[in-house]
């Protein structure tokens, strides 16, 4: 071969180096762009929770609110999960507790907690409707049509949180009181959501790698997308909205056209029961405020304290793939993209790039890499439990965090692989746009996909026929 042509193969190859390098680098600075705006915006947002003024002003001056809490079974920590609505700042609130069966268990705690709170205004509704395949969406629908107010506040059960939270949550979805002559925004806020902050009850493998994984880079993300807000990005732990907004989406995502009249929108099959085909249906019902509605979301300054108990690790590993086979029928690209916005793939990407620009060791960068991001994260954990890790569990934690990172990549390629999942004791197969429907017993897990145990249950959740006292 010509020496020429061997000098134009090389100067070809070296280009294409040099492009995929800055193209890498560019990729990981905007990565880290990303995690410092949410480790910002998180400082800003929890690290001071004021009073809201709501919080003392007569009933009668405050917007009525429903709390609505689906319970099924003695979930992690439920008495004190249950009782933190009942012991809200908040001067005017109803409180209504569903169970699917007259015989579930968590009917004891009810009990208990009414006859404490005898002036609250709370009542139990049994017996769900089945409007599809979604068991919380059943359970909700009663509770949901009862309601005496038109802002519900939907808690799950496995949740704790301040007593400020609801005072403070309906000064976001409201708006400050304003005397001004000022149009207001044409894109309200429509829902209010919290971020989940996991507290793990026992010593379990998966619970550290729960807690690790949602009080570091989950939060982090989740606040960071948030606060760009290009799109709907909402974790159904804990949500505030109006009922009269929810009885205009159906979950299609194709905006009303603003000729139609509220009369023609409120009589189609939308309202809460359209979302019960839904697996996901807090994140649809947020995606269709935002999508059909023109609607905009925004997080308060409380979290959603997540109860975590027995989380085994192979309960751990399936839970995230669940989620990651529902999240890759609903928006594809973002989960395809998913593994290149971790900390291991992004350092390898970054620490490959540097070592060809700048001769930089890769295994220099890749020390200081991991280093500064597990401090970002330690800072966002710190803003949102208002205290750092505590010393006694520090070590234990960030061993987690490393053994979550680790994981990340491989639990992706899991989840790809398949459509079926686990959720608390059913088997479901998901669908296009996050639909699912019932799957038969065949199990779709097989080989060595079962070295990993298989879904044995839902993360903390113990299932009624198989656990004596537990769900």
């Amino acid at each position: 071969m010509p020496s020429n042509a061997l000098t134009d193969s090389s100067t070809e190859k070296h280009t294409a180096y040099l492009v995929l390098s800055i193209v890498g680098i560019a990729w990981y600075l905007i990565l880290w762009s990303l995690g410092l705006l949410g480790c910002r915006s998180a400082r800003r947002r929890y690290r001071l929770r004021p009073r809201s003024p709501l919080a003392t002003v007569s009933p009668s001056s405050a917007p009525g609110v429903s709390i609505l809490r689906p319970l099924k079974g003695l979930d992690t920590n439920l008495y004190e999960n249950l009782e933190s609505t009942f012991t809200q700042e908040y001067p005017n609130y109803e409180i209504i507790l569903s169970v699917a069966d007259e015989n579930d268990q968590a009917l004891s705690v009810v009990w208990d907690l009414i006859a404490k709170y005898p002036h609250k205004d709370a009542k139990v509704v049994i017996g769900e409707e089945v409007v599809g395949v979604n068991p919380k969406v059943n359970n909700l629908i009663r509770p949901y049509r009862q309601a005496a107010n038109d802002i519900l506040w939907v808690l799950d059960s496995n949740v704790t949180v301040a007593p400020g939270t609801l005072a403070r949550s309906v000064d976001v979805l409201i708006g400050p009181p304003s005397s001004s002559p000022v149009s207001p925004p044409s894109r309200r806020i429509a829902l209010v959501h919290h971020v989940p902050f996991a507290f793990a009850t026992e010593p379990a493998l998966g619970a550290r790698l729960e807690e690790a994984f949602l009080n570091t880079n989950h939060a982090k993300m989740y606040i960071a997308i948030n606060t760009v807000a290009i799109d709907s990005c909402v974790v159904g732990k804990s949500n505030l909205y109006h009922r009269s907004d929810i009885e205009r989406v159906n979950g299609s995502l194709k905006p009303i056209a603003p000729t139609i009249s509220t009369e023609d929108v409120a009589s189609e099959d939308r309202g809460l029961a359209a979302f019960g085909r839904f697996l996901a249906e807090d994140n649809m019902i947020a995606s269709a405020l935002w999508h059909e509605l023109g609607l905009r979301h925004d997080l308060s300054c409380d979290v959603a304290r997540n109860a975590i108990g027995k989380m085994s690790f192979a309960d751990y590993i399936w839970r995230r793939v669940r989620w990651i086979r529902v999240r890759k029928h609903m928006v594809l690209a973002a989960t395809l993209v998913e593994p290149f916005t971790e900390s291991v793939v992004v350092g390898l990407i970054a620490a490959t790039c540097l070592n060809y620009l700048l001769h930089i060791p890769r295994w220099l960068f890749l020390i200081i890499h991991c280093g500064a991001w597990l401090m970002v994260d330690l800072d966002v954990y710190e803003s949102l439990a208002g205290h750092p890790v505590p010393e006694s569990s520090r070590l234990a934690f960030v061993a987690a965090w490393f053994m979550r990172e680790g994981l990340a990549l491989p639990i992706w390629m899991l989840g790809m692989l398949g459509s079926e999942v686990d959720w608390r004791g059913r088997k479901y197969r998901v669908l296009q746009n996050g639909e699912v429907e019932r799957a038969d017993d065949r199990q779709e897990h097989s080989g060595w996909i079962r070295w990993f145990g298989g879904p044995s249950q839902d993360g903390h959740y113990q299932r009624l026929d198989t656990v004596g006292n537990a769900q």
